[in-house]
C-alpha cells in the first residue's frame, strides 16, 4: 500500500526513473522546479543531471524539507509541505500543501497541487494521495484547503471530486473546489 513519506535520499533512482518518464515541459510536473524566477528571487530549478550526483539529491531533499519554515521560502512565496507517494522504495508521485493563499494562488493555484508519474497515472494513485494528504493539511490548521484544476482536465476534476471537493466556481480556465479536511 503506497504511503505519503518526506523526501529522502533513498529513493533517489526511482525519482529519476520518474523523472526520466515526462517529457522536458513538464519539469515542474516532475518536480524540477521549485520556484520561478521573480523580480524578488532568482528561481530554483534543477535538473535530472544534477540531482544523479548523489550529493546534489541529497541536498534537494534537504531543500524539499525545509519549504514549510517560512524563513526558508523566498521574498512573496509561502511555505509548503513537499511529501512523496512511494510503494515500498517506488517513487509513484508528489504532493504539496501550501500553508497560505497568495492572490495567485487563490486564483489559479490553490493549497494543494500533486502529481503522478507517467507509469502510474489511471491506477487510482492521485485519488488516494489527495485523501491521504487531508489530515496533514488539517494538523496545519487549514480546512477547508482550495484544490484547483484546469476546466479541461476530467481526471483531476473526478480526484477532486471524489475527496469530497465542492465546485465554487470558474476563473478563466481554472475550477476552484473546496475541500474539506477533517
Amino acid at each position: 500500500m503506497p504511503d505519503l513519506v518526506a523526501p529522502h535520499p533513498r529513493y533517489r533512482r526511482s525519482f529519476l526513473a520518474a523523472v526520466a518518464e515526462y517529457p522536458p515541459a513538464e519539469a515542474r510536473e516532475a518536480g524540477l522546479v521549485l520556484f520561478d524566477a521573480t523580480n524578488h528571487h532568482p528561481g530554483e530549478r534543477f535538473s535530472a543531471i544534477e540531482l544523479a550526483d548523489r550529493d546534489v539529491f541529497a541536498a534537494y531533499c534537504r531543500r524539499l524539507n525545509e519549504l514549510d519554515d517560512p524563513a526558508a521560502v523566498p521574498p512573496l512565496m509561502v511555505p509548503s509541505t513537499i511529501l512523496w507517494w512511494l510503494e515500498g522504495d517506488e517513487y509513484l508521485g508528489r504532493i504539496s500543501i501550501r500553508h497560505q493563499l497568495t492572490p495567485f494562488l487563490l486564483e489559479q493555484g490553490g493549497h494543494i497541487g500533486y502529481g503522478v508519474r507517467p507509469s502510474a497515472r489511471r491506477r487510482g494513485h492521485a485519488t488516494a494521495m489527495l485523501a491521504a494528504v487531508l489530515p496533514h493539511a488539517a494538523a496545519l490548521g487549514i480546512d477547508p484547503v482550495l484544490v484547483t484544476c484546469d476546466d479541461t482536465n476530467i481526471a483531476s476534476r473526478k480526484v477532486i471530486e471524489a475527496a469530497g471537493g465542492e465546485l465554487e466556481d470558474q476563473r478563466g480556465v481554472k475550477l476552484r473546489y473546496w475541500v474539506p479536511t477533517t
